[in-house]
């Protein structure tokens, strides 16, 4: 994949109303016998016409309830591919292929085998835990699967005499590995969102907004973590915010698109994103929004309910991956 930025979902060549696309979709899932699982990182437009939304975790086990015949899955590829390896009979389609994963791009199967290999050569006696934003080749070569809602009683799982590879988000691994006290070797990936947030703005805005609390998602560095109130994420987030009943201003670390979930299940608060920094300027931006989920439009979304396309067609390493996923996120 290449390290440029993709182009943000698209507009058509003539826009749409979203109220008719909204009632053509609703209409098309009825027609199609389709079922649409949407990732809280999407537009708050889609995950309203979803069947499902929710985390990773929450979206891989919503998969296997789905009745229809049909998933069509708003957010990114390794999350489709995850639910047509655990719903194998179903027709899996995804707004757009291209919505890939900075995380899943930085862990290629080839190099995760060589490293495994070479580990091994140098007498380790490890397990390789995988966060879930991995392909599913990668995920064929791993012991574990974990998402931000399991990955504690996952790691807790793994024997204690193992060492553990944990891979590919070094942000992630580095806070497992303080809050388990489990020795870890940290592939070094990164969520491109996560990773540009601004530490000078976060602080300013809690400057700004005495009294605010700061929620971040583990995949953030450690100088915006260290900073942070509550630390989880996003379902975590969504019942920490529901736990407190006075108002309060949160800032919130993590893709923008979060705050349409935040608001809706405890709307008597106050949500401000934390900016991104752009790297090469050194200057604020809009970064905290996923350009792999931005590629989701109600559009994309009405196109392949209508087409049937493009759809995930199965794979010789799902049958492999299928088992870790299982037994990692449904038993």
């Amino acid at each position: 994949m290449p390290s440029t930025l993709p182009i943000l979902g698209q507009a058509s060549a003539v826009d749409e109303d979203p109220l008719d696309l909204i009632d053509e979709i609703e209409r098309l899932k009825k027609d199609k016998d389709a079922t649409i699982l949407a990732h809280f990182y999407v537009d708050g437009d889609i995950q309203d016409v979803a069947d499902f939304t929710g985390d990773s975790l929450k979206l891989a086990r919503d998969a296997t309830k789905v009745t229809t015949s049909t998933i069509v899955f708003s957010g990114v590829h390794f999350m489709a591919e995850t639910a047509k390896m655990l719903s194998p009979t179903k027709r899996v389609l995804l707004p757009d292929l291209l919505a890939g994963c900075s995380l899943a791009d930085s862990c290629q199967p080839e190099e995760l085998a060589k490293f495994q290999q070479k580990l091994r050569a140098e007498g380790h006696d490890f397990e390789t835990v995988a966060y879930i934003n991995t392909s599913a080749a990668v995920k064929s070569l791993v012991d574990w699967i974990v998402t931000s809602g399991n990955a504690r009683e996952i790691i807790d799982r793994v024997p204690a005499g193992k060492e553990i590879l944990f891979v590919p988000d070094q942000h992630l691994g580095r806070y497992l590995s303080e809050v388990s006290g489990r020795k870890m070797i940290l592939w070094p990936g990164a969520c491109m969102v996560h990773e540009m947030f601004s530490i000078q703005d976060m602080l300013r805005a809690k400057r700004n907004n005495p009294g605010s609390r700061i929620i971040a998602h583990p995949e953030c560095p450690v100088n915006i973590l260290e900073h942070a109130d509550f630390i989880g994420g996003t379902e975590a987030m969504r019942k920490h915010v529901a736990s407190v009943a006075e108002s309060q201003t949160f800032l919130v670390a993590t893709e923008a698109n979060m705050i349409h979930p935040l608001q809706k299940i405890a709307p008597q608060h106050n949500y401000v994103p934390i900016p991104g920094l752009m790297v090469s300027s050194g200057e604020t931006c809009a970064c905290n929004r996923c350009p792999h989920m931005s590629r989701n439009t109600l559009q994309k979304v009405r196109d392949c309910l209508r087409d049937g396309r493009p759809e995930i067609e199965w794979n010789p390493c799902f049958d492999k991956a299928r088992a870790v996923v299982e037994k990692s996120l449904l038993k």
